[in-house]
Parts: C-alpha cells; sequence; structure tokens
C-alpha cells in the first residue's frame, strides 16, 4: 500500500504564492506518474497538473504559466508551485500516485485565496 501525503495548503492573497509538498512512500517512487487534482466547493474534482515517471510535465491551461509541477526523488516527494495565485484557485488541492492499474490519493490540503483574513472566534461568557 502507497501512502500519500500533501502538505503546504494554506491562506493567501491574491497575487501571492504557495508550494504545495507531496510525499509518496514505496521503493518506486521514481517509477510513479504524480499528478495535482484540485476540487472547489460544489464543484468536479478537476486535474491540474502531471509529471510523469520520465519527467514530463503538463498543466490544464488555467494554471500553464504559474503553477510548476517537479518532484524530488531522492526525498520521494513532488511538489506543486503555484505563483499569481487567483481566488478562482480556491480548493482543496489533491495529489495522486499512479502505477499501470495502481492508484493512490492524499487526503488533500485546502488553499484558499483570499484578502479576507481567516478570522477570530470571540466568546463572550458568564
Amino acid at each position: 500500500q502507497v501512502q500519500v501525503v500533501e502538505s503546504g495548503g494554506g491562506l493567501v492573497q491574491p497575487g501571492g504564492s504557495l508550494r504545495l509538498s507531496c510525499s509518496a512512500s514505496g521503493r518506486i517512487f521514481s517509477a510513479y506518474n504524480m499528478a495535482w487534482y484540485r476540487q472547489a466547493p460544489e464543484k468536479q474534482r478537476e486535474w491540474v497538473a502531471t509529471i510523469t515517471s520520465g519527467s514530463r510535465t503538463d498543466y490544464t491551461d488555467s494554471v500553464r504559466g504559474r503553477f510548476t509541477i517537479s518532484r524530488d526523488i531522492r526525498k520521494n516527494t513532488v511538489y506543486l508551485q503555484m505563483n499569481s495565485l487567483k481566488p478562482e484557485d480556491t480548493a482543496a488541492y489533491y495529489c495522486n500516485a499512479r502505477f499501470r492499474e495502481y492508484s493512490y490519493w492524499g487526503q488533500g490540503t485546502q488553499v484558499t485565496v483570499s484578502s479576507w483574513g481567516q478570522g477570530t472566534q470571540v466568546t463572550v461568557s458568564s
């Protein structure tokens, strides 16, 4: 069983940058085709970017030129560098590892692009 774990999400202002990381277990990481997907509220999950075992990359049109996918085989990690972020990039981002007929997903990491802050809870109680 391959474990896939994403990290690096958060809140960022429009025009800002984030780098997502995805680590995958297994001794044949270099043989995996790795991809990032995203899912916004009430929308279908959509493909964002792929890096193949041969390090060929491809991107969906809406992120091409702004996002860069890369991999570090020594660390069993794939990255998604996201620049010039837009509010429409807000979504849960998922990493997928694929080898032959096998496909593994992570739990996702939330990316929110907004000029608003996260807010802070105030509780008044007697």
